[in-house]
């Protein structure tokens, strides 16, 4: 059962952390760098030691849980999201995330690498998320119901936490970073998705385009916890640029935006504690 493998992962977890992080954050393709920013006594916990661990195959996506003090705070990092193309099931998929919140942390900074839709938008620009389009198909909350984790049935109004995105406009602001705020649509992959895909989601109100986050972000409000996230413009959509996509291409700029993107982050977990 789903709840019995957090419940080994939890107790293995507990025997290796001394001091329970405050805030978890998932890195996304190609900003995974962030986890070398930690400061302090920081440890290092790979995927293939925790029991019923979910273990990435994907380029820029190392595998493991980093713990650690940032801005003198401490967190958790993700370092190797995995999806649901790789055949992971949407339960395996925030496994990583309902174990988190299960050590203690109530507020999660989710990042990925997405196309963008929008035609405003440009490589390398990052977004913050103002809500989300499933067209997945899946949801980690279908199947057996786990009381302990929240209830099947849960609001989903305003999925991304209205006052913890003021206070990122505001660091953003002061570090004088452009922060867009946008619609996310995920897909399930792995292949990237057609032009006509992509004018779909226009149509439906999205501005960018990925393949991950959404089932973390259902998985964490059922779990009543805070959660943030920003996109990194890694390419424009099929359709909206005459270049063909690839992967090499996402994880590259991610790689450049990681200066941005740490700045931000240090400032923003910060600020977050602090409230």
């Amino acid at each position: 059962m789903m709840l019995d493998d957090l419940k080994e992962a939890l107790a293995f977890l507990q025997t290796r952390v001394a001091r329970p992080p405050a805030m978890g954050i998932v890195l996304g393709s190609g900003l995974g760098g962030l986890a070398t920013q930690l400061e302090g006594d920081r440890v290092e916990v790979s995927s293939q030691s925790i029991p019923h661990y979910p273990r990435s195959t994907v380029a820029g996506h190392s595998g493991s849980l980093v713990f650690g003090t940032l801005s003198g705070v401490p967190v958790v990092l993700q370092a190797g999201r995995v999806h649901l193309y790789e055949g992971y099931s949407p339960q395996e998929v925030v496994f990583p995330v309902r174990l988190m919140a299960l050590l203690g942390v109530r507020r999660f900074l989710l990042t990925n690498a997405c196309g963008g839709i929008t035609g405003s938008l440009e490589p390398g620009d990052l977004v913050l998320l103002r809500d989300h389009i499933n067209l997945t198909g899946r949801n980690p909350l279908c199947g057996q119901e786990a009381l302990e984790l929240g209830p099947r049935f849960i609001d989903m109004t305003t999925p991304y936490d209205p006052e913890l995105r003021k206070v990122a406009q505001a660091v953003a602001a002061e570090h004088g970073i452009v922060l867009h705020e946008g619609v996310y649509a995920a897909l399930l992959g792995p292949s990237y998705e057609t032009p006509s895909e992509v004018r779909m989601c226009g149509l439906l109100g999205a501005d960018l385009v990925g393949m991950s986050t959404v089932p973390e972000v259902i998985a964490l409000r059922q779990m009543q916890r805070e959660v943030i996230a920003i996109s990194c413009v890694t390419n424009k959509a099929a359709g909206t640029s005459p270049l063909p996509l690839s992967h090499e291409e996402v994880v590259e700029t991610g790689r450049q935006v990681q200066s941005r993107l740490t700045a931000l982050v240090r400032d923003l977990v910060r600020r977050i504690a602090s409230l």
